[in-house]
Parts: structure tokens; sequence; C-alpha cells
């Protein structure tokens, strides 16, 4: 009896071995073979697809198998897959009875359990590994659905070359999405995998279109297709050579490959949120363009488009995919590639001016010939407006002016409102830069870039959603994968302060839409279609980066032209290449509603109209602005001084010479010398102060003159003539009487006099020098100037 009880306690044992054995025997995961990375739209289309690392076109496994290829695969390899356990007793009994008819292999008689097995195994076609596969079949089936068998089976079938699963076949052999086959299409693919060493397109065609006709007739058998479609179905002709894949976004494919934004995603399947019809539309559009700008050697342009409402990527262009000519470079992501930014950061130095009390948006800049330290800045049309407001000077990209603002709120500054804007590239110290900051001395990338307006757009969007307060998440970078970016914020994560307030990025934007469009959209206005838009464009030193970027509440783009490898052009300047792609751009999006102004925010203040600057007691011309709360901090108009006037009005006095009863006292918009020489040229209504009664001068007390080159303690470089000799440096000064005569003198000696236009040409020795003018009332203007005895670099 003990004997029997330890027979029967073996056998339990070895059953419940061989039961663990059993249900151990299959690995969690199938196939480790690596798969192709796969970049869909956000509506499941495919934007672009990579080869797998091994060579293989071999799609992830797909969510869902096309009911056209169940049928198809199940009538041609395994009629009574959906009754068996994964081992079909009666398919293996005929096998067995063919093959030893024919003395050969002729039928394997397995499932397609069983084909999964093997195409997992990887083993060769023994007796005992068919056996294996028969019991691992069966364990197969116990954790695993029908449709999960069968999707493993669509994506691990070998379908003849180097393709591998239906997806990739569908793609390679047709051009199109499996769920867009045709019946005969479908039967085609179905009967690939059986011999695909032998039947494939391309070889074989008649054996293939045999195997095709012969499973559609099948078909018609098991009721599942009527004989008018099946006989139809053998008429489509059968693919040829393998297609080319789709690379709609290759650039944001290998982004997510590069790990950017893989991290945290199990498969190599991504559903990104770009807009199918959109990346389409924007990909031509580029095309059109690349293909007219390369005729002046013009190779690469890119473009983003975000999403303000929900922080997502819309279009992703990194460049004019064309790997057929590795000349073009066109695999750099330029919007990934650091680059000079031009003058796209003119209106984040303006915002910021107005979010920190510096200026308001109107305040005079001016805009003379400057030299700072042997930084000689020039306007692109090299022309002066002695004082524009800061408003113009921000829509007209006036370099003078911008490296003014900069000076005044100090370029350290500006660098670390950058650096707390997120741009990523700024790694070098503020000194590196200087105030070439605001010119494109700097390099960033199209991302931070488009980012840093988008948070803009985004916290004056949501200026009534947190009561005023700011989300710091506003500025996050653009979700590009579907479901990755939570937009719904609390109200804990708002707070009281942010980068750049409501009112002045609103003031900003404001600034930025008066631009002159180019081409036929400068007649914008004249259209109650047209969209409002704030936009800036941006052209680098040596014409190397077009730029152009633009937005409303609901969108950003951005555009880049130029060469990857930096190559400057002639004429590639932003308003001239980047704007007309940016606004046909936004002609492919929807027109929305302009920002709301977000009143609380802003307060009305009294300036003066003519300064721009906060109203004091001589301004006569008032106007109301809405300004950020900080524009308090900044000063009274400096410009608008009291005069003494004869009883006429004709004559300036003084109580030397005139009674203060006989006197008149009159507010007086009066600007520096040097700025009032230019500006009085581009304003007629400009008044100047009219000239001393006679025997009655002033002088020693009037700022009468100016210096418009050099300024004090430059540094100036002349270069050696032909002979050897020094060159000429040529002096300019200005003075308020245009009939005035102004005697110069150089380190004590008297060298010219000029009369109304103040030029003189001279040729200093090396070293250091000292200017003194003298005008005909004893009016002095000393400073000094240093002339290099080599360039510096």
């Amino acid at each position: 009896m003990l004997k029997e009880q330890k027979v029967i306690l073996f056998t339990d044992v070895c059953c419940l071995v061989l039961l663990i054995a059993f249900l151990l025997a299959l690995p969690a995961k199938l196939f480790r073979t690596p798969t192709s990375y796969v970049l869909e739209a956000s509506n499941g289309e495919l934007l672009s697809a990579s080869i797998a690392k091994d060579g293989q076109w071999r799609f992830p496994v797909a969510d869902t198998i096309p009911e056209k290829f169940a049928q198809c695969i199940v009538a041609f390899e395994d009629k009574r897959f959906y009754q068996h356990p994964g081992v079909d007793i009666l398919a293996m009994g005929r096998a067995m009875r063919q093959n030893f008819k024919a003395r050969s292999v002729v039928s394997g008689g397995s499932t397609l359990s069983m084909q999964v097995i093997r195409l997992s195994r990887r083993e060769s076609r023994t007796i005992w590994q068919k056996l294996i596969e028969l019991l691992l079949a069966l364990r197969l089936e116990i954790g695993h659905s029908k449709n999960d068998i069968l999707k493993l089976y669509a994506a691990n079938a070998p379908f003849g070359s180097n393709v591998v699963g239906l997806e990739a076949a569908s793609w390679r052999y047709f051009g199109r999405s499996p769920d867009g086959l045709s019946w005969g299409e479908m039967a085609t693919l179905a009967v690939l995998p059986n011999s695909p060493s032998l039947v494939h397109p391309g070889k074989n065609s008649a054996r293939l279109i045999k195997k095709r006709n012969d499973l559609l007739d099948r078909l018609v058998v098991f009721g599942i297709l009527d004989r008018q479609t099946a006989n139809l179905s053998k008429l489509e002709p059968i693919p040829g050579k393998p297609q080319a894949l789709p690379q709609y976004a290759p650039h944001l494919l290998n982004r997510f490959k590069t790990g950017l934004g893989a991290a945290g995603n199990k498969g190599t399947r991504v559903t990104s949120t770009l807009d199918y019809e959109l990346q389409l539309k924007v990909n031509a559009l580029l095309r059109r363009y690349n293909n007219r700008y390369r005729a002046n050697d013009i190779n690469n342009i890119a473009a983003l488009v975000l999403d303000v409402k929900n922080g997502s990527v819309r279009s992703y262009v990194g460049n004019m995919y064309q790997p057929e000519n590795a000349a073009l470079e066109s695999h750099v992501d330029m919007i990934r590639a650091p680059r000079s930014p031009g003058s796209t950061l003119k209106p984040l130095l303006y915002a910021s001016m107005l979010n920190d009390g510096f200026i308001l948006p109107r305040t005079l800049i001016p805009d003379i010939p400057t030299q700072i330290g042997g930084y000689a800045p020039q306007n692109y049309d090299l022309g002066y407006d002695g004082a524009i407001p800061a408003d113009q000077a921000l829509s007209r990209s006036l370099n003078i002016p911008a490296v003014k603002m900069l000076q005044q709120y100090k370029y350290q500054r500006f660098y670390d409102k950058l650096k707390k804007l997120g741009f990523s590239t700024l790694n070098q110290p503020a000194d590196h830069y200087g105030l070439s900051l605001i010119l494109g001395g700097s390099e960033v990338t199209m991302w931070d870039l488009a980012r840093t307006y988008m948070g803009m757009a985004r916290t004056l969007n949501h200026f009534n959603d947190y009561q005023g307060k700011y989300n710091p998440r506003d500025y996050d970078d653009p979700a590009y994968l579907k479901g990755k970016r939570d937009t719904r914020y609390d109200q804990d994560e708002a707070q009281l302060n942010s980068v750049i307030d409501h009112g002045s990025i609103w003031n900003a934007f404001n600034a930025m839409e008066e631009l002159m469009r180019p081409g036929e959209e400068g007649l914008w206005e004249q259209f109650s279609s047209s969209q409002r838009l704030a936009w800036k464009t941006g052209t680098s030193f040596g014409f190397r980066d077009a730029w152009a970027i633009g937005l409303n509440p609901d969108y950003v783009v951005c555009v880049w032209v130029g060469n990857a490898d930096g190559e400057g052009r002639p004429g590639l300047t932003g308003i001239d290449v980047a704007a007309p792609v940016l606004f046909d751009i936004f002609r492919l999006l929807p027109t929305g509603h302009w920002f709301q102004t977000p009143k609380t925010k802003l307060k009305k203040m009294r300036v003066c109209r003519q300064s721009g600057y906060k109203a004091g007691e001589y301004c006569r011309e008032l106007r109301e602005e809405l300004v950020a709360p900080a524009g308090e901090k900044t000063g009274l108009c400096p410009y608008h001084k009291l005069v003494h006037l004869d009883r006429t009005g004709t004559y300036r006095v003084t109580d030397a010479c005139e009674t203060p009863a006989d006197m008149k006292h009159e507010p007086w918009f009066l600007l520096p010398p040097a700025m009032e020489y230019y500006y009085k040229i581009r304003h007629s209504d400009y008044k100047l102060l009219p000239p001393f009664k006679p025997g009655c001068d002033d002088a020693g007390s009037n700022y009468v003159m100016d210096m418009i080159y050099p300024k004090q303690n430059a540094s100036i470089y002349v270069p050696l003539e032909l002979d050897g000799s020094r060159g000429k440096v040529v002096l300019n000064a200005t003075h308020r009487n245009a009939d005035a005569k102004i005697y110069w003198h150089i380190d004590g000696a008297y060298v010219a006099t000029t009369k109304n236009y103040h030029q003189l040409a001279v040729s200093p020795a090396a070293g250091k020098h000292t200017l003194t003018l003298v005008d005909e009332n004893g009016e002095r203007l000393v400073q000094t100037f240093t002339i290099l005895d080599k360039a510096e670099n």
C-alpha cells in the first residue's frame, strides 16, 4: 500500500513538473527581433518609417488586423484555425499521407499557431523540432486569443526580400496601409509567406498570380466572396518593384529615434501630434519654395507649426528631405540646429524692457551713428532716424535702436532673461556675446525660438484661466507625441509673477503686428478676411540664415531658409525668402481671433505724444496708452523743456537782456544735437530752436554741439594707402544753428573751420588724441579718440 502511494506521489510530482515546464515553456516575449521605427500622424496615417537594425522592413505588432487579411490567411493556411486548440489533427494526418505517398515533404500540416512558434524560434525543420512546435503551439493557444495569434503572425511572417510582416509588405508592395487594400491585393499578400523565397513580387509572376487566384476561388467556396468580386479581383495587377515608404516627417522620426522623445516609450511605433493633411501641405509648399531658391544656391528650408491652445506640434519639416543628393545635406534637422537668430530676439528685448520698467511702448530711442568700444552697429538701410519710437524700431527691425536699448537694459540682464526663457544654446558667458546678442551674436534653435513665442502666446491666452496669475508650464517644450502632455493645469501651479507679464506681451505682439508684410500681403489690412499676426523676420550676418516667425492666439509658425553648411548667399534675407513662406503657411491654417486685452494687467498712462515718455510738466500734446504696471518706474520726458522767448516769439532771450515781464515761456520739444540732426530730416514738423536775440547770447550754458563720429573714447583703425601713407578718417559733428561755424582743434592745434556741413577728413598719427570743437559763441566740445597702429581682431 505504501509503495503504491509513493508511485502515485511520484506520478503526481512528475505531472506537476511537466505541467509547470509546459506552462513556462513559452517565453514572455516571443519575438525579440528589432522592428522598424514608425511615425504616425495624429489620425494614425503613416508619416515616416525607417528600416530595422537588422536590415529588414519589420513594423511593430499592430493593434488591429484587417478583417480581409484574417479571412484570406485562414482560408489559405489554416481553415480550421478557429476550431482547433493550436494543432489540427486532421491536417497533420492529411500531410503525413501526402508526404508518404510522394516520398518527400509536400505538405507540412502546420497551423498558424505552429507557424508563429516556428517564426519565433527559427530552428531547423526536423521531426523533433516539429514536436516542440506542436507543444508550444498548444501552450500559445492557452495564453493568447486567436486574434492575438493572427496579429503575431501578420507582424512576423516573411513576405519576400527584406520585407517582414503584413504592414511593411503592404507599404512596400502597394504603397498604402493594409486597411486600404482590395481583395485581390490582400489575397496576393496572403499567399506570399507560404513560399517567400520562390514567390515574391518581381519574380515568378505566373506562379504568384495562380496562387492568388486559387485563394480567391477558395474564398468563393467558403462564402466569403461572391464570384463576380473574385473574378474582378483576378484582373488586378500584381506589384512589381518594391516602393519607397513615405518620408513625410523623417526628421521628427529621427528626433524620436535619438532619444529626445523615446524616453518612456516602450515600442518603436509612435503616434505623433502632427496633423496629417497639414504636414503634407507644408511639405509640398516648402518643396516649391526650395526648388525656386536652389536657383540661387540656397539649398535648405525648414518650418515648424505649433498649436498654441494645446501646446503641441502640428507640422514638423526639419529640412526638405532629398537623400538622393548628399551634397544638399538634407538629413540635417534645421529645427534642432543652432543658428544665428538675426533680429528674431528683438521682440523679447522690447517685452523685457516693458516688463522691467525701462521703457514705455512708444519711448523714443536714439538712432544715430554709434560706436561702442570698437563695435559699430549699422541699420539694414544704412540710414538714421535720429530718434524713433521703440515700437516702430521693432516693427522696422532697426539695429542701432536695438543696440541702444540693450545698452540701457544691460546685456547681462537680457542674457539671464533668455536663460530663464529656456534658450539651451547660450553655452558661453554673457560677456562672450556682449551687445551683439541682440543682433544674432549668439546661436539659437528653431525649437527654442518657437517654444518661447508659443509660451508667450499661451501666457496671454491663459490670462483669464488663472485670474491674472501665471503658469510656468506655459513655456514647456511643445509635445509631439500624442498624449504625452497634460494641458489641464492645476490652479495650484499658478504663480503671481512670470518672466514676462501679460501687459508687456500684449504690447510686444501689437508692435510685431505693425511690420510691413511682403508682396501682396502688404495690403493685408484692406481685406476683412486677413489674419491678424504678430511676426518678425531675422537675417544673420553674412546672409547665412533667413528667419520668419509669426503667431496668433492659435498657432505659432517658424520658418528658416539657408544652407545647412552655413554658406551665405546674396538676397538670403528674412523678409525676402522666409516671410513669404510664413504667410503661405498661415493661409493653410484656420483664421481665428486676436488676443484679448488683459485690461486688469494694463493701466492707462498719460504720455507725451512726441517722445513716448511719461508726461512731464512741459508736455503739451498728451495721449493715453495702456502700459504694463512697471511703466510707472520710467522717468519723465527728458526732451520737453521750457524755453524763454522775447515778446514776439522770434528770439530766445535771457534775463541778461530781457526782463521776465517781457518774456514768453514756451514748452519745447528739444532733442540732443546728434539726434536732432537726423530727426529733422525725416520730420518736417520738428521745430528748431529760435536763435538768441542779438546781444543776448547764452554762451556756455546750452548744449548746442555733438559729435556724430567718432564718439568719446572711440578706437579707430585707419588703413594704410598703397604708397604706405596712412589714410584719412572723416570726423563728423552737428550744431543746432545751421549757419554756425565750428573751429576744429586736434591736440590743441587749430586744424580747420567748417560751416553748415561739419565734416572734416584728417590723418592723425597713431595714438591718443584730444579733439576740441569751438563755435562762434565760445561753446566748446572736448573729447578723446585713439588711432590704432594695427587693426584689432
